[in-house]
């Protein structure tokens, strides 16, 4: 049985069957979600996963779990890939964290 804070989790986890990106525009970010582009934006500001669970308000398994997907999916294996990843896509002027 899950706890009221793993459900949570788990739903907001959860795809939602649409995506507010075009699909055009997602091929070009690499097929990453509107989600996996926040936490990547916040990488990119040298968030530490607990500051980037704590922003995103989820859980840090949940944020470690964005953080494989984005690696899996942009085929890299280190955060200082994702940050020139992140530069180049220009997803730090939309990032909620100055």
């Amino acid at each position: 049985m899950l706890t009221i804070d793993q459900a949570i989790d788990l739903a907001l986890a959860m795809p939602l069957g649409w995506e507010t990106t075009p699909p055009e525009a997602q091929a070009v970010l690499g097929g990453l979600t509107s989600r996996e582009r926040e936490v990547v934006a916040l990488i990119a500001r040298g968030k530490s996963n607990a500051e980037i669970a704590d922003e995103l308000v989820l859980s840090k398994r949940t944020v470690e779990k964005h953080i494989g997907s984005i690696f899996s999916k942009l085929e890299m294996t280190s955060r200082a890939q994702i940050v020139r990843w992140a530069i180049e896509q220009d997803l730090l002027k939309d990032s909620p964290s100055q």
